[in-house]
């Protein structure tokens, strides 16, 4: 196997600012997945048809009262600026996660706030295809995705309705390798004038700063500089996160001040809050039993999506153990599969992630799917594995798809397995 090691370690180091180990694991595989181009016409084909039933229902979230919205398990933090809608897409870049079998698509769940998965899809996909001699599945959507970028940030500025050079900040937690090479990667797409910076190094001025009767600095989020921020692209920084941060020094609630800076058009952040709508896992219960009662809101093509789609979801577990059918019990907002169990028909707990960040979030419980197997070349030699798709809804249109590979539960431990199609096969 040293030479699989070898290769694969002189193709990755390659690629300037790209993670192929993470945390001293393997995790960009030196292998391809063969797809056909139908295969990724029926990928992409799905995830139309679900984003266009995602962002039909977010109107309907922001008409939706405080008790509401906290029964989909909404933190009250959130609740003064999640219907804010600052810009005209409800999210920049979006990734729904799919198991994709040769019967079905089935939607599991969507990020829509904080996707990762970026550069590997766009990017580091396109140079493997080249080196395999193979037709890259995601030609075209990296340019797609500079133009969604420009267009978001210039879009989210506007909405300030400002009249000078905007100061635009990419910002990340920079202590975390795939977070911060992520959100260099949106800058350098970007490509017009901006900053990166780590989270901690800005600066909350909640009250305007008076000195001799004068204001020195405004309400608002300064960088490093001291210079008043326009535009925060926060790509890896969950609200739900976000909501609960504290100065450890102050004890002042940032995140409630920043996003209060927002609500005042003090500063605009993407993805934007209306992302955050979309992120939680209950909002799948809502669509399920709008669809379950078979109500208007929805016409008669788009209940057919849903059916065919969309996996039974409820908020709790009951028509599973009535019906005796396995089912997942998640948290409403959570990743990386952190907190999910899941349970045998009897109700007898099967399988479950060790990590319980989320444990104390809103559970939704949704019908459990199996994913599909494959076997995967790794440094350590073959492995079989079980694989899920992500495709991107970028702007609020289909772009790149990508596979991770790992367990039934799809963790931060799980493999990049590129994808790629046949030159011959090209139609």
């Amino acid at each position: 196997m040293n030479a699989h090691r070898q290769e694969r370690q002189r193709f990755y180091e390659r690629i300037e600012e790209f993670w192929h180990d993470l945390h001293g694991m393997e995790y960009a595989l030196w292998d391809v997945k063969k797809e056909t181009p139908e295969a990724v016409y029926r990928i992409r084909s799905a995830t139309e048809r679900i984003g266009h039933i995602l962002y039909k229902t977010a109107p309907l979230l922001r008409q939706l009262d405080d008790g509401t919205l906290l029964q989909l398990g909404f933190p009250p933090e959130s609740l003064r600026f999640i219907r804010l809608h600052i810009i005209p897409l409800e999210s920049v870049i979006a990734r729904l996660d799919l198991v994709v079998t040769e019967e079905q698509v089935k939607l599991l769940e969507i990020n829509a706030d904080t996707p990762t998965f970026i550069k590997e899809t766009f990017f580091v996909n396109g140079e493997v295809c080249k080196a395999w001699g193979l037709r890259n599945p995601n030609e075209g959507c990296e340019q797609q995705l500079r133009e969604a970028v420009q267009e978001a940030v210039k879009s989210a500025f506007f909405s300030l309705g400002k009249r000078k050079t905007p100061n635009i900040v990419f910002a990340s937690h920079g202590n975390h390798d795939e977070d911060r090479l992520t959100t260099l990667y949106l800058r350098e797409l970007y490509g017009w004038n901006s900053q990166y910076m780590s989270l901690d190094q800005l600066r909350i001025v909640s009250e305007p700063i008076m000195e001799n009767g004068e204001i020195i600095a405004e309400r608002g989020l300064y960088d490093r500089d001291g210079e008043k921020i326009d535009v925060l692209y926060r790509q890896t920084y969950p609200i739900e996160h976000l909501v609960d941060d504290e100065d450890p020094i102050t004890k002042e609630k940032v995140g409630q001040l920043l996003m209060r800076l927002v609500e005042e058009k003090e500063l605009a952040v993407l993805n934007p809050p209306s992302a955050f709508l979309l992120q939680s896992k209950a909002v799948m219960a809502l669509i399920w039993g709008l669809h379950e009662e078979n109500h208007p809101f929805y016409t008669a093509e788009e209940h057919s999506w849903i059916h065919t789609y969309f996996l039974p979801t409820y908020l709790d577990e009951d028509v599973f153990l009535q019906q005796g059918m396995a089912y997942v019990k998640k948290p409403s907002f959570g990743r990386e599969g952190d907190t999910v169990e899941i349970y045998e028909a009897t109700g007898e707990k099967k399988a479950e992630d060790i990590h319980k960040t989320y444990k104390d979030a809103l559970p939704v419980y949704q019908q459990f799917i199996e994913l599909p197997e494959t076997v995967i070349q790794t440094e350590q030699g073959e492995k079989d594995v079980r694989y899920m798709y992500g495709c991107f809804y970028v702007n609020g249109r289909v772009s790149a798809v990508g596979v991770r590979a790992g367990r039934q539960i799809t963790d931060n431990e799980s493999y990049f397995l590129p994808i790629g199609m046949d030159k011959e096969e090209e139609q």
